[in-house]
């Protein structure tokens, strides 16, 4: 079995990595570039950058926060936030990024997907999905613009489709659980896991270390993206490893 990858993630507005519930209320965690180091040096798998207004406010995602963090990493970096063209993705990897996730930009344009695939590789596309539970029927809305505007498409089937186009690994994100430490949605990442063939982060409400012992088992994800409880230091990366080869889940220590 492969082994399970631990990601962090860094929202970043204004060159300051924030935080929120429900990506509302945004408050301040700290220096990118000093969590990146501080990340790098417990044995983070990989690092998540996300200009989490470059959207909204139609600009790109700060290359120099882009280069600042990137010098600090010895581990793959992806950026997302304002990728909105083949020239935003080659500006942030030009910047130091490894990967790019596109999300807003993709649901508008899909063959943008495919363009930044043929360019750099499957390897280096990451299609972020934010989704929210429909109380209606129990299916997972998608959602675009940071979360603010409801797309009109069915969470799984447009992770298929992102699959198709050319995408390497999806970003999976329940908005319903973002920030609230209560668990990541296993039920939304198994039924996305289940769906397609490339890889699944799951990310929306790390509480705790049990909680990535259920989205690697009944969520079937293949890796886990978290950010509050890092940047906090209510747990580090090596006890969450230790905790997970515990309980027989690879990782990489």
């Amino acid at each position: 079995m492969l082994s399970k990858r631990i990601i962090a993630c860094l929202d970043v507005r204004n060159g300051q990595v924030v935080k929120g519930v429900n990506f509302e209320g945004l408050r301040s965690a700290g220096d990118p570039a000093a969590l990146a180091r501080r990340y790098n040096v417990e044995g983070i798998d990989e690092l998540v950058i996300l200009d989490v207004t470059a959207t909204i406010e139609a600009r790109r995602a700060l290359a120099d926060t882009i280069g600042r963090v990137a010098r600090e990493l010895f581990i793959p970096l992806s950026v997302g936030g304002g990728i909105r063209t083949e020239a935003d993705a080659a500006a942030a990897v030009d910047a130091g990024a490894d990967k790019v996730s596109v999300n807003t930009a993709a649901l508008a344009d899909p063959a943008l997907i495919t363009r930044i695939a043929d360019r750099y590789g499957s390897q280096a596309v990451i299609v972020a999905i934010d989704a929210k539970r429909e109380t209606a029927d129990g299916r997972f809305a998608v959602y675009a613009r940071s979360g603010q505007r409801a797309a009109g498409r069915d969470a799984v089937e447009w992770a298929r489709e992102a699959e198709s186009r050319g995408a390497g690994e999806i970003l999976l994100t329940s908005i319903d659980r973002d920030g609230t430490k209560a668990g990541f949605d296993c039920e939304l990442t198994a039924e996305v896991s289940s769906a397609v063939s490339i890889p699944v982060i799951a990310s929306g409400g790390a509480g705790g270390l049990d909680d990535f012992v259920d989205v690697f088992t009944a969520g079937r994800a293949d890796a886990a993206l978290a950010a509050s409880i890092f940047h906090y230091a209510e747990t580090s990366v090596r006890a969450l490893k230790e905790h997970l080869r515990g309980r027989g889940i690879p990782v990489r220590l």
